[in-house]
C-alpha cells in the first residue's frame, strides 16, 4: 500500500477514512527520519499490513496533526484505531514500529 501524504487540513479525514492508521512524524532536517523511509514503505508495502494505512506528516508543518498524537521527539510513530490514539512513541526502531503495528491488526 502507498504511504499516505497528509497534513493539517486533510489529517483527520486521513483517520476518519481508515479504521487503522500508522502515522509516521518527521522534519525534513531529522537525518534519522530520513533513514527511516525505505523501512516505512517496507512496512507499507508488507501483506501483514495489508489492513493498515501508513501515513507521514510533516511534524513542523502539521502542528495540529502533531498535537493530536503527543509527538516530543522525531521521528516518531503513533498507530490509531478508528480514530483514537493507541500508542505513540519516539524511535528510530524498526523492531518497535513493527510491535506497535502489530497491536492494531
Amino acid at each position: 500500500m502507498a504511504i499516505i501524504q497528509a497534513s493539517d487540513a486533510d489529517f483527520k479525514n486521513v483517520l476518519e477514512g481508515n479504521e487503522r492508521v500508522v502515522v509516521k512524524y518527521y522534519a525534513d532536517w531529522c537525518g534519522n527520519c530520513r533513514l527511516f523511509t525505505p523501512k516505512f514503505k517496507r512496512l507499507a508495502a508488507n501483506e501483514e499490513f495489508a489492513n493498515v494505512a501508513f501515513v507521514d506528516v510533516n511534524a513542523e508543518t502539521s502542528p495540529e496533526a502533531r498535537k493530536l498524537a503527543g509527538v516530543t521527539n522525531l521521528p516518531f510513530f503513533a498507530v490509531f484505531k478508528n480514530g483514537e490514539l493507541v500508542e505513540g512513541s519516539a524511535t528510530s526502531k524498526e523492531e518497535y514500529v513493527v510491535e506497535m503495528v502489530r497491536k492494531l491488526a
